[in-house]
């Protein structure tokens, strides 16, 4: 049984959630693993995609990377999707939304996205994308939407999410 949750932090990339994790890190101490981090350091790639130039993870290959750290709890994870990892895994999934698209379309074009990526973005954003394959993959109840576009959200959001956290581990203690 585990003592501390696991937590998906997810998302349409510029919506905070490197952000968001770093503080919930610092202020909480579960520990933040960037699966863009973890694909690069232990080598899960499949291929190249020239079209959006990035990498392509080999799923199967990440998940046999992490799962015994998983599995021990305690892990806020940085990633812009979300069903891949198993249900029983995760606790919480927290799904950031950036609904001012000219808010989200600044903060891509800042880290140099070109067109094309940068409209994928914005059109999975604008559709919610992220929220509903996150309400496909997991239980309803531990699905929650919060919005990160103003200055005072992130600091919000990770207050909501340690009061969280919180209860979960009291609730623990309780069963």
């Amino acid at each position: 049984m585990r003592t501390s949750p696991n937590i998906i932090i997810t998302g349409t990339p510029g919506v905070g959630k490197t952000v968001h994790c770093e503080q919930l890190a610092q202020d909480i101490g579960l520990k933040h693993l960037s699966i863009n981090q973890v694909a690069k350091d232990r080598d899960c790639y499949e291929t190249y995609d020239e079209g959006r130039k990035s990498w392509v993870v080999d799923e199967d290959k990440l998940l046999d990377a992490i799962e015994d750290e998983v599995l021990q709890g305690g892990y806020l994870i940085d990633w812009h999707a979300c069903d891949m990892f198993p249900a029983s895994w995760i606790d919480l999934v927290v799904v950031l939304r950036c609904p001012e698209t000219s808010v989200l379309y600044d903060r891509l074009s800042s880290r140099g996205y070109h067109e094309d990526k940068l409209q994928e973005n914005l059109d999975a954003e604008i559709f919610g994308v992220l929220l509903e394959e996150a309400r496909e993959a997991y239980e309803e109840e531990i699905v929650v939407e919060l919005n990160s576009e103003k200055d005072g959200d992130v600091d919000s959001n990770c207050n909501r999410i340690s009061d969280w956290v919180e209860s979960w581990k009291k609730q623990q203690t309780e069963e």
